[in-house]
């Protein structure tokens, strides 16, 4: 009760939050974050995913050519004529050729998610390259309206900006306009008058 009544202070408050934290973790070994922890031991063996998707990509490759079609049926071919024309103590696999089918369903096993892996590899390479397309797209979708824009301000720039035509034909119309005033006041009485006025 005593230690009730005492005043807290933050000092005594730390204290007592430090001890709180030291019970929980003590039965925990402490880690120190400056430094590297240690590898654990695995029961697993570790292995390369990019050699393995690589080697997965290659295989179903392989398994989707007619070379291979061609020499797994090689193969059955001779598999069933020897279990079957080669004499008796020779023989592998009988009639029900039942390691054959074995051997068939144990690649069919192991060509199934070895292809699977194969496609979402491709999958992942396509959705970074739809990426890429996407984001150069929306780029150049940027480009072309900035350069839309641009060139609707040269055009209304263009509209107030004197052109050739515009410049020979107000030219053109001056010269008419001094041809008709020729045509109303004679060159002779104009000199005079001017002469008469100095």
């Amino acid at each position: 009760m005593a230690r009730d009544r005492e005043p807290r202070t933050p000092g005594r408050e730390r204290e007592a939050r430090d001890e709180r934290r030291e019970a929980r973790t003590e039965g925990r070994p402490r880690f120190r974050l400056d430094q590297p922890r240690a590898p654990r031991r695995r029961l697993l063996p570790e292995y390369d995913p990019e050699a393995f998707g690589k080697l997965s990509e290659r295989i179903a490759r392989f398994l989707g050519t007619g070379r291979f079609i061609v020499w797994m049926t090689v193969a059955i071919v001779l598999w069933v004529v020897w279990n079957v024309t080669a004499p008796e103590h020779l023989r592998f696999d009988r009639y029900p050729f039942i390691f054959l089918t074995l051997m068939l369903s144990l690649q069919a096993s192991y060509a199934a998610p070895l292809i699977l892996l194969a496609q979402n590899r491709q999958d992942d390479r396509d959705r970074v390259t739809h990426e890429q397309d996407r984001k150069q797209n929306e780029r150049s979708i940027a480009d072309t309206e900035y350069l839309t824009r641009e060139i609707a301000a040269l055009r209304m720039g263009l509209g107030e900006v004197a052109t050739r035509d515009w410049i020979r034909s107000e030219l053109q119309d001056l010269v008419r306009e001094v041809e008709e005033r020729r045509d109303v006041f004679p060159s002779g009485t104009g000199r005079a008058r001017d002469v008469g006025d100095r």
